[in-house]
């Protein structure tokens, strides 16, 4: 009775988390044609985040002591892993592939890896540092550098710097949680933090979009915006789309239905099973790109891709603890937190 229960769970769990990478993969196709069609990427990006902020109000207002237990975590995870992954990943696609730029995001792992040993001077594992000269490796081949960086330099720069706010936000949990445990030792409760409950992801994810929508309306000025082109068309590989029609997926799917079910399905499956299923949100965004926005990739890109993701899974799974508090999957950036949400994903 109990392993046909715990069959079912892994199933339901497997199915969930293969949604979640789906409806992650595709904001960035989705987002692409909008941007393409006049709007600005800072635009694209608050109305993603500032529309699935109103979603989750009702949300917030369940865990709204958050906001007096855990004010950095929130502000951190609103500032790097909402605005600034995704502020940094949208304009990227307006300037090179999309599967490029999930791809160089994907250096997120080896980056933290990277803080993790020169920074912090922790040791690392052979296997961790294996995975990071995997990823740079097969980055080499993605943006094809004996070709001279075949693509647009300042793109490239953008996909790094989404990279780096995922890595700010993995900086800045890690933080939180020695300070908990440091909180813990000087009240007598023990030196393993565990008397400390783990911040309830969605949560997390609420007040984070709604950190974001803040400073993204300040750093966007949405009022000066052509809210016309909203009811017209974008193209998507030389088919007419409903503007409003991509917006209402880059909402509702993939970033509304993508947290919820990625929440729920890391909590069914293991941080390992949970993180390699992540990893397929990369392959399912340049898929959706080649087929829906006809941007295809050589066969030394998709091989430099394989390379990448397989490092950077090696580098997640070999990688210290992962720091408490949930990570965005870009977004993503993206491997699993323990019970919590993906680490390392992108909020794609």
């Amino acid at each position: 009775m109990h392993a046909s229960r715990g069959t079912q769970k892994r199933s339901a769990g497997l199915g969930l988390a293969l949604l979640s990478a789906f409806a992650f993969g595709g904001s960035g196709v989705a987002a692409k044609p909008l941007i393409e069609a006049g709007l600005d990427p800072l635009h694209v990006v608050w109305l993603r985040v500032a529309g699935a902020a109103l979603i989750m109000l009702p949300v917030a207002w369940r865990h709204r002591n958050l906001v007096r237990e855990r004010p950095a975590l929130l502000a951190g995870f609103g500032l790097f892993a909402v605005a600034g992954v995704q502020a940094c990943y949208f304009a990227a696609i307006s300037r090179i592939p999309v599967g490029v730029a999930l791809l160089v995001e994907y250096l997120a792992p080896a980056l933290v890896l990277g803080w993790v040993r020169f920074v912090q001077r922790r040791p690392v594992t052979r296997a961790a540092a294996l995975g990071v000269v995997l990823a740079v490796g097969g980055l080499a081949c993605v943006v094809e550098v004996w070709a001279g960086l075949s693509f647009d330099a300042l793109g490239l720069l953008l996909a790094l710097g989404a990279a780096c706010c995922q890595v700010g936000y993995f900086v800045l949990s890690d933080h939180g949680g020695q300070e908990a445990k440091g909180r813990d030792r000087r009240e007598g409760k023990g030196g393993d933090g565990g008397s400390v409950e783990p911040p309830p992801p969605l949560g997390v994810i609420a007040y984070g979009l709604i950190v974001g929508a803040l400073v993204l309306t300040v750093v966007a000025r949405p009022w000066g915006m052509d809210w016309s082109l909203l009811g017209g068309t974008a193209g998507m590989n030389g088919t007419g789309v409903p503007a409003w029609v991509l917006l209402g997926w880059i909402v509702l799917i993939a970033t509304v239905l993508a947290y919820g079910t990625g929440v729920v399905s890391v909590r069914m499956l293991s941080p390992q099973v949970a993180g390699v299923v992540a990893c397929l949100e990369a392959v399912i965004a340049t898929v959706l790109a080649w087929v829906l926005l006809g941007e295809h990739l050589s066969a030394p890109q998709l091989i430099g891709g394989f390379v990448v993701l397989t490092g950077a899974f090696i580098a997640q799974s070999s990688a210290p603890k992962p720091p408490s508090g949930p990570v965005a999957a870009g977004a993503g950036a993206a491997a699993a937190a323990e019970s919590e949400l993906s680490a390392g994903r992108a909020s794609h």
